[in-house]
């Protein structure tokens, strides 16, 4: 632990991802000094002036685990497999890294960044490992949040990308599921609610968050939001459940193949044609005072400009 009346530190991981480096600026924003835990080979993340410590290794590494969580006074692990080549990859990453990670600092708070996803488990590979990594941290003795956040954008995001590629073409796809509704957070939003929530002394659970947007998005908001943000007409067009799947089954014999491994498979097909992926509660946003500052329109539209800077678009 750190020294009474020091600055505190928190050990995380997950840096070099998409969230990871808004997630270090959100920490340093409320005054803790950060420890990564950095894969060898992988660059450090451009983390905007704040300094930090780096620890190298995985969640395979014991060692550097325990390099990672030594004298810390919480743990946040957002580090994770969002798509894997075999489905046993996402398991022994998001449950099993889970259970090392936390097996080694079992005292100190631990803030687990999960997904809404985990509240479907049976739906795929993925929304199951990331339900088995709540219950592996809800079985902590020492104090411990899971927080589930819904689709995350931003400046940076490959995921998201393609639908901002056809979208700015002016077609904006959707799953043919009309009553669909779904919450949206930027990566800055989260990334602060997740810093506020390791402020607070919340009670150990599982929390949802999102940006505030009551009822979540239809596919419909979210072509308004695009058609809004390029400045042309977007129109919304619906894929039927068996083209979707047809192209998932074609990623996956590709990627058995030793082809690139792609997001979507049979089991994101299924996440995608799932109806409710709004928030449930709201408990967290209230608790810690947490406002969202991007609406998705901005949110989009800013989103949009950062990958025509960098020629993304």
């Amino acid at each position: 632990m750190s020294q009474p009346g020091g600055p505190r530190r928190v050990a995380v991981t997950g840096a070099t991802g998409f969230v990871g480096p808004h997630l270090v600026a959100a920490l340093a924003r409320h005054g803790w000094r950060v420890r990564l835990l950095i894969r060898k080979w992988s660059p450090v993340p451009s983390l905007a002036g704040v300094e930090a410590e780096v620890v190298l290794g995985d969640l395979e590494d014991d060692a550097a685990l325990a390099r990672l969580v030594a004298g810390a006074d919480a743990v946040i692990h957002a580090a994770g497999l969002i798509k894997a080549r075999h489905e046993a990859d996402f398991l022994a990453v998001n449950r099993d890294g889970t259970a090392r990670l936390s097996a080694l600092a079992p005292d100190v708070p631990f803030l687990l960044l999960s997904s809404l996803a985990a509240r479907e488990p049976l739906l795929s590979p993925y929304a199951a490992s990331k339900r088995a990594a709540e219950e592996v941290v809800a079985r902590r003795t020492g104090p411990w949040l899971a927080v589930r956040a819904p689709a995350v954008y931003g400046p940076g995001d490959r995921e998201t990308l393609a639908y901002f590629r056809t979208a700015v073409r002016g077609l904006a796809l959707r799953p043919n599921r009309p009553e669909a509704r779904l919450g949206w957070i930027h990566v800055v939003d989260l990334a602060e609610a997740l810093a506020l929530a390791l402020d607070r002394q919340l009670p150990s659970d599982i929390y949802e968050i999102d940006d505030g947007h009551e009822g979540g998005y239809s596919y419909s908001d979210m072509a308004e939001a695009v058609q809004g943000a390029v400045g042309r007409r977007v129109r919304s067009v619906s894929i039927a459940r068996f083209q979707i799947m047809a192209v998932a089954w074609a990623n996956l014999l590709r990627q058995s193949l030793g082809g690139p491994v792609q997001i979507l498979t049979p089991g994101k097909v299924r996440e995608m044609f799932h109806p409710d992926w709004t928030i449930h509660d709201r408990r967290l946003a209230n608790t810690i005072g947490f406002a969202a500052r991007y609406t998705l329109a901005r949110g989009f539209a800013e989103t949009i400009g950062w990958y025509r800077e960098r020629h993304w678009l």
